[in-house]
């Protein structure tokens, strides 16, 4: 009876196995994740920008960061980014007289810039 049901066993086992192809296999495409404005920036701009960079501008703020447009502009004609990704006590680094962003919302910012500024 141990050999019959040792003998099923291995047989299932043998039949359970699939013959497929290495494509088969890999069927999870990993799609590259966009940056947006609205979905990822926003945010960090906001938590982070906005006690200087409003409309109009304090504390030597020299644009306001408030909308899409701003936040665009800041980084094709400000300098945005290095000064975001200046060390803290670094001359033009942001935020002013605070400490310097983590990486990885400087790094969101820099892949919204990679990613062509979208807004949505």
């Amino acid at each position: 009876m141990k050999k019959i049901i040792l003998l099923v066993f291995t047989i299932s086992i043998l039949f359970s196995c699939t013959n497929v192809s290495e494509e088969d296999l890999i069927d999870v495409i990993v799609q590259p994740v966009i940056v947006t404005y609205n979905a990822d920036v926003k945010t960090i701009i906001d938590n982070n920008c906005l006690n200087c960079h409003i409309q109009p501008p304090v504390n030597g703020a020299g644009i306001p960061l408030l909308i899409y447009d701003n936040v665009k502009n800041g980084v094709e004609n400000n300098n945005l980014i290095n000064r975001i990704s200046a060390q803290t006590g670094d001359a033009g680094a942001m935020p002013f007289g605070g400490p310097r962003l983590p990486q990885n919302l400087i790094d969101i910012v820099i892949q919204w810039e990679a990613d062509g500024l979208l807004e949505n």
